[in-house]
């Protein structure tokens, strides 16, 4: 899987494919190959009150969505890219856009 937390995707299908919506990668579950991106497929959750939730009621919160849903997206070229490994002379690999040849900023850390 080439995305990784902190990666800006936008979302290619589902019910936010027609806005083009675009959002920062929240977490990824690589067993189940989905990920959570901030502000995309949001659902509301009905809870009682509770310690951490004191006055209970209807919660809302990002649900994750499968990965091949998602493109990452390049600021610098301003539309979505592949994101292809590319070793360099003293062995290290980097993730690079394959639109531009850009390596991809890691905002996780």
């Amino acid at each position: 899987m080439h995305i990784r937390k902190g990666d800006m995707v936008m979302v290619i299908t589902g019910k936010t494919k027609h806005h083009g919506k675009k959002g920062r990668v929240l977490s990824v579950q690589r067993k189940t190959d989905r990920v959570m991106v901030e502000g995309v497929n949001i659902v509301r959750r009905h809870t009682k009150p509770s310690g951490r939730n004191q006055s209970g009621g209807i919660i809302e919160k990002e649900a994750p969505i499968h990965v091949s849903n998602v493109v990452p997206w390049c600021e610098s070229a301003g539309k979505p890219s592949r994101i292809v490994m590319k070793v360099l002379e003293d062995g290290s690999r980097v993730r690079i856009f394959k639109i531009n040849g850009e390596t991809v900023k890691d905002n996780s850390r």
